[in-house]
């Protein structure tokens, strides 16, 4: 544990850091010089929320083990019929049941 923190790592952290305020900036850049958003730049536009929770939900659904997998799989069908908070309780209680048996 002597190096904590390597200069690689924090350029990367800090590039990564550049990269995402200037896009940021840029789209907001583009989209405020636009005096009408054309439909399919909206629809992409409404697209990315769902394709930003699956680059963080992939992951750890191949990754993650079986339990989580699992959990992921049991909380996508609660989803399709309950709100977000039931959802994540339920998910919650699948996982530590899961973790518990399987290990």
């Amino acid at each position: 544990m002597e190096n904590m923190f390597h200069m690689q790592t924090l350029l990367i952290i800090a590039a990564g850091a550049i990269a995402t305020y200037l896009t940021r900036v840029g789209g907001y850049v583009f989209i405020t010089r636009m005096k009408r958003i054309p439909p399919r730049a909206e629809a992409a536009l409404n697209a990315v929320p769902a394709a930003v929770l699956t680059t963080l939900v992939a992951p750890a659904a191949v990754t993650g083990g079986l339990d989580v997998s699992l959990t992921m799989a049991i909380a996508l069908l609660v989803g399709l019929r309950l709100s977000l908070l039931p959802m994540l309780g339920i998910g919650w209680i699948v996982v530590m049941v899961l973790r518990h048996f399987i290990g």
